[in-house]
């Protein structure tokens, strides 16, 4: 089960997905609007088990620390953007490491350059990419921690290989697929070697 929900006023994609056959949830970057986040829990009948972040902007984890006090859920982020957090991380999400939801794992893949600490997780058949690539972009890397030789390159050596169908779901705008991206996306097409 996956759930988008767009929230607060720089429409920031807040993921929520299940497994049905044991109702254990994870929160991706609860920006803003925890209400309505809480309400597609309850009407999915979802223990939420993590609250993940993928990157310290404002517009990601704006929400955090309500929606940690109402589903007593711990939160994980990538410790090099934890500061930004504004609360206390129960955890940190590292290159390789493996989230168990029901019978779904996930994993966690590092791609700084929109943030030092960006991360993307990979799920089957998608990858939740927050703000490092988009459908047709990529994330911005002029904030502090930023870097835009690693984001494209962080994309190009780990996000491209996953495969051509699996589907892409930003921290903004619509889904795409890696297939896709890998051919139409300015900021690849544009250097891809002959």
């Amino acid at each position: 089960m996956l759930r988008k929900l767009v929230v607060g006023p720089y429409q920031t994609n807040c993921y929520i997905l299940g497994c049905k056959q044991t109702n254990q949830g994870l929160v991706i970057d609860p920006g803003d609007e925890v209400l309505r986040i809480v309400n597609e829990i309850t009407r999915s009948r979802l223990t939420i088990k993590y609250i993940a972040i993928t990157h310290g902007h404002i517009d990601h984890v704006g929400g955090v620390a309500e929606l940690k006090r109402i589903t007593k859920a711990p939160v994980l982020i990538h410790r090099l953007d934890a500061a930004a957090l504004g609360t206390r991380p129960d955890g940190f999400l590292e290159e390789g490491q493996l989230l168990q939801i029901g019978t779904y794992s996930i994993s966690i893949i590092h791609t700084p350059g929109h943030s030092a600490g960006g991360v993307c997780l990979c799920a089957p058949g998608a990858v939740f990419t927050g703000d490092t690539l988009f459908a047709g972009s990529v994330g911005r890397t002029d904030f502090p921690g930023g870097s835009h030789e690693l984001l494209v390159e962080g994309v190009r050596r780990k996000i491209f290989p996953l495969g051509e169908d699996l589907r892409i779901y930003p921290g903004h705008g619509p889904e795409s697929t890696i297939g896709r991206e890998r051919q139409t996306n300015p900021f690849f097409r544009l250097t891809r070697r002959a």
